[in-house]
């Protein structure tokens, strides 16, 4: 069995080297398995930057985000997941992301004013970015490899990241921010 599960490795770590030989015209992500959420930071939506390594021993939601997508909607329950526990250690940063179906046209400012105006966001939210391709953001880089998952498919895909700042979980763009509340009670424990 030991012998097995030797040879098992091996055999995955060559094919590994050999897929990264072949080349690829898109840039690989490379993510240290060492690295947690803290060692990425963003800059914010109306400028600074939100350092990851601040919400330390937090539970953090990402969420790529769009203003003018069937999903939108699900930005009043983010909001309402932020408000019941941020003061428990909950933090939610939301991504704007313009690459599906090009649903966040605007400008930094003219989503800051969006989502306050329309859902009272008062969680962090960053600049746009890429969440898949060769510009994606690195902090995408990370939560999909950690993850395993692949690319992200649509607005609104969600992923909770323990305290450790390792561990971490993907949703799908149609689970609610209602239906992550118990794994999120969960993490805050």
């Amino acid at each position: 069995m030991k012998l097995r599960n030797i040879m098992l490795c091996t055999l995955v770590v060559l094919g590994s080297a050999v897929i990264s030989s072949c080349g690829s015209s898109k840039k690989s992500a490379t993510v240290n398995d060492k690295s947690t959420i803290y060692d990425y930071s963003v800059e914010g939506n109306m400028g600074g930057t939100i350092n990851m390594k601040d919400y330390r021993g937090k539970v953090i939601m990402v969420v790529n985000t769009a203003s003018k997508c069937g999903f939108t909607p699900q930005y009043e329950g983010l909001e309402a997941l932020y408000e019941k526990y941020q003061d428990q250690g909950l933090v939610i940063v939301g991504f704007p992301c313009d690459q599906f179906g090009h649903q966040e046209p605007g400008t930094n400012e003219e989503i800051a004013t969006f989502c306050k105006a329309n859902y009272g966001v008062s969680f962090p939210i960053a600049t746009k970015i890429e969440v898949n391709g060769e510009n994606a953001h690195p902090i995408y880089n990370f939560l999909k490899a950690r993850t395993q998952t692949g690319d992200i498919r649509w607005n609104f895909c969600k992923f909770l990241i323990a305290r450790d700042g390792t561990t971490v979980k993907r949703y799908s763009t149609k689970t609610t921010p209602a239906e992550m509340e118990e794994d999120i009670q969960e993490l805050l424990q």
